[in-house]
């Protein structure tokens, strides 16, 4: 006798209820496996052997500055900012409403990307510091003219995706005219603006790590709310959800993480968009897995990233944000394809 369609569908829940947990230590273990091997590439005179056991031993000497000085901080770096992006476009999908959302899309990299840029230019010698709040100040800037613009007129989310587009080829024209008159400066700049980790420490990483910490906690408290969003605006009203706070705060904990992930690596682009849809393909819509998993996805792209930008021409070392980009771009063609129904 053959189930109904109803007991399908509960099979169905039930065997993707069962498989959460597994897939979950697949993604860790992935992201772990990944994490150890960019460790292990490069373009280095080390061995296998001499690297493992410069691992094990610490730091002791000048022959260990490749792995402890380098690759290690790099490594955690590219988990952080893939992890960082992949949370933002996470958000931002969430109160967008549509899987082809993303940072880039809003504006907010490019915002982020045009205050750092003009530092670049104007101060090359600046510290470290400085282009942490200058990529901060940019993004909120971007966030800013979203607010203000769509305040214009009735914030749905299709405007506000539609505004995010015009201050995302706005502010990309401005980063283009600034590179035109600072000709002197363009090396150091196109090299950030393709997105890198070349050059990044260890003093990169307290910031950025208790800055994902504290707005993946708001993030968690934010993940029920953004499922009854889900819904539509009226539904979550009539269910006591104070739409517009929620959805600016939503914006506001995006903005902050994504700028702060490009102040450290430029704007690495695709990877809001890609990491939040695979979360969604895998596990659905609840935002309490989307979150987390999104955030590891994110840097299992990233790790991946740039273990291979610097192992694939090596000695020679590419930019993590152009392998993004080569993976990303077909896919969101794919996805717009798909959702257009080409």
């Amino acid at each position: 006798m053959s189930n109904s369609p109803l007991q399908s569908q509960q099979t169905k829940s039930s065997f993707l209820s069962l498989s959460h947990p597994m897939l979950i230590g697949l993604i860790v273990l992935v992201l772990l496996v990944l994490s150890i091997g960019s460790i292990f590439m490069g373009a280095s005179s080390l061995s296998n052997g001499q690297i493992w056991q410069n691992l094990w031993q610490g730091f002791v000497g000048e022959q260990d500055f490749v792995v402890w000085q380098h690759r290690l901080p790099r490594t955690i770096l590219a988990i952080l900012v893939g992890a960082s992006l992949g949370l933002s476009g996470c958000l931002v999908q969430g109160i967008i409403r549509n899987p082809l959302a993303s940072p880039d899309l809003l504006g907010i990299s490019a915002g982020a990307g045009f205050c750092a840029t003009l530092l670049l230019v104007m101060v090359p010698a600046s510290p470290t510091w400085w282009l942490s709040i200058a990529a901060l100040l940019g993004g909120l800037l971007a966030f800013c003219l979203i607010v203000l613009l769509a305040q214009i007129s009735n914030p749905t989310p299709a405007r506000l995706a539609l505004i995010g587009v015009a201050i995302s080829a706005f502010l990309a024209s401005a980063i283009n005219f600034l590179l035109v008159i600072y000709p002197v400066e363009i090396n150091t700049a196109m090299i950030w603006l393709t997105g890198s980790l070349w050059g990044r420490g260890w003093q990169h990483i307290p910031a950025l790590l208790l800055t994902f910490g504290l707005l993946l906690l708001l993030s968690f408290y934010l993940a029920w709310r953004l499922d009854v969003l889900g819904l539509g605006e009226q539904t979550a009203h009539h269910l006591g959800i104070s739409v517009r706070p929620i959805e600016f705060t939503t914006l506001l904990t995006a903005v902050i993480i994504a700028s702060l992930a490009v102040s450290v690596a430029g704007t690495i682009s695709f990877i809001g968009l890609l990491a939040p849809h695979i979360a969604r393909l895998l596990f659905g819509h609840q935002h309490r897995l989307l979150i987390p998993l999104s955030a590891l996805i994110g840097a299992i792209i990233l790790v991946l990233a740039d273990s291979l930008a610097r192992s694939l021409f090596a000695p020679v070392e590419l930019p993590a944000g152009v392998l993004t980009a080569v993976i990303g771009a077909p896919y969101f063609i794919f996805l717009l394809s798909r959702y257009r129904g080409w």
